[in-house]
Parts: structure tokens; C-alpha cells; sequence
């Protein structure tokens, strides 16, 4: 029965080890491999050196261990910024902030070198502040309502020049929204609550002047048209021949003479 107990145990420690080794083997190629998607550049780093930097998309082997490969995405990406700036008329400005871009295939490797792959926090945030307070500084606080696609032309322009060096893109500089202190805001809905009212009194001017004009030449015509010659033939044509029986004077009945001037 000892025998027995003791070949069962060994059994029995014979399979844990079995599925020990399986399990190790099994988290060794999980580990060896890695898979590269669609939009992504893969670079291999041996200790901390670049060893392969034309990974394929698909499945790519690595020594465990040894070896880490890299993604870079190199897609179309969008970080959202919120951040305060001055306009020229030294009003606060609250912006919020999206803004698209990508890293160029052929600059990826480069960046990885010299930045690695926290861009978007050590370069490109970081730039995009410094570009919309820079632009921000250019225009006054109601200019940058006005004129808000041209801010953001000019801050995208001011953006690339700054980030181009590294290899990164920027696609789109939106913003997404402007907020002045409270005081200011009221002011602004006041000016334009006072425009409007003056836009407004401007065209009612304007239909009262028109409508003068048009009564004063409509005024010119009919007294180009009631002649004294007319006057007499349409009282003429409505007299009932009977004479009126009490006169205004002496002079009364000298309508009548056509040929007098």
C-alpha cells in the first residue's frame, strides 16, 4: 500500500510539473510574438538599441526577454487641449482645442530616436499652447469670435512650423470653444443688442425715406397731369346743366372762358 501511495504521489507531481512547463512554454511564444496592425510601424529594440526598423505588418517574432518591438502609429489622431491665453485687449480667454495629425512613415524611426514614443506629451501638446497664445496675442477678444477660422488657419500654420522638424503633421486645428470672464461677455451682448437695434432704426430710415421719395414723384406726376384744361373738361363732363344757385362771386362763371390766359 506504501508502494502504492508513493507512485500515485509521484504521478500526481509528474502532471503538475507537465503543466507548469506547458503553461512557461506557452507564456514564452505568447511573448515572442507580436502582432503589427494596419497604420502602425513596427521597430524592433534589442536592450534598449534599434535592431529592426522594417517590421511588417501581421505577426513579428522577438527573443523574450531580450527584445520589445515598438508601435508607432503613424494614423490620422486627434488630442483635445484646454488652456488660457490674453487677447491683444488683454482679456482672458478660456480655449478649448482639437487638433489632428500624424506622424509621417518616413520620419517615424527619427522620432522614436530622439523623442520616443511619448511625442504627443514631451512635443506636440506643449507646441500647440505656445502656437494658440501666440496667435491669440495677434487679435482682440471680439476679433477672435469674428474672425475664428482665421485664428485657427494661423495657429495650425504657426503649429506646423514648430513640429515639422520632428516628423509630425498637424492636419486640423479646430476650436471648439471660446470663453471670456463674465463681465466681458455681458458687454459683448450689449454692443450687439445695441447694433441690431441700430441696423434696425438705419432701415426703418430708409423704407421712411423711399416712401417720401415716392409720394414726392408721384406728387410731381399727377400736377404734370392736372391741367387747367383738363380740370375744366371733366367738370364738364360731370355738370348736369343746371347753374348753381349761389355763386362765390362775379368771377365765377369765368372758368368757362377756354380762350382766357
Amino acid at each position: 500500500m506504501k508502494v502504492v501511495k508513493v507512485r500515485q504521489e509521484k504521478d500526481v507531481q509528474k502532471k503538475i510539473w507537465i503543466i507548469v512547463i506547458v503553461i512557461v512554454l506557452f507564456l514564452l511564444i505568447g511573448s515572442a510574438i507580436t502582432t503589427i496592425s494596419s497604420g502602425e510601424i513596427g521597430l524592433k529594440v534589442r536592450f534598449g538599441k534599434l535592431v529592426d526598423t522594417n517590421l511588417s505588418e501581421g505577426l513579428n517574432v522577438k527573443i523574450p526577454f531580450m527584445e520589445k518591438i515598438v508601435k508607432v502609429n503613424i494614423k490620422i489622431q486627434k488630442t483635445e487641449i484646454e488652456t488660457t491665453s490674453a487677447s491683444k485687449d488683454l482679456q482672458d480667454v478660456k480655449i478649448k482645442l482639437a487638433v489632428n495629425f500624424r506622424v509621417k512613415e518616413k520620419d517615424a524611426v527619427n522620432l522614436y530616436k530622439n523623442v520616443g514614443n511619448e511625442y504627443e506629451e514631451i512635443i506636440l501638446r506643449p507646441a500647440i499652447e505656445e502656437s494658440i497664445k501666440s496667435v491669440i496675442s495677434k487679435y482682440n477678444a471680439e476679433e477672435l469670435i469674428t474672425k475664428r477660422q482665421e485664428v485657427s488657419d494661423l495657429a495650425l500654420k504657426t503649429l506646423q512650423e514648430k513640429i515639422e522638424k520632428y516628423g509630425i503633421e498637424g492636419s486640423e486645428f479646430n476650436i471648439i470653444n471660446l470663453n471670456f470672464s463674465e463681465d466681458y461677455g455681458k458687454a459683448i451682448e450689449e454692443k450687439q443688442v445695441a447694433e441690431q437695434q441700430l441696423e434696425k432704426a438705419r432701415l426703418d430710415a430708409e423704407a421712411r425715406l423711399v416712401e417720401a421719395q415716392a409720394t414726392k414723384k408721384a406728387n410731381d406726376l399727377l400736377k404734370q397731369t392736372l391741367t387747367k384744361e383738363l380740370l375744366i373738361k371733366e367738370f364738364i363732363e360731370k355738370w348736369n346743366g343746371e347753374l348753381p344757385k349761389n355763386y362765390a362771386g362775379e368771377d365765377i362763371l369765368s372758368i368757362f372762358d377756354l380762350n382766357k390766359n
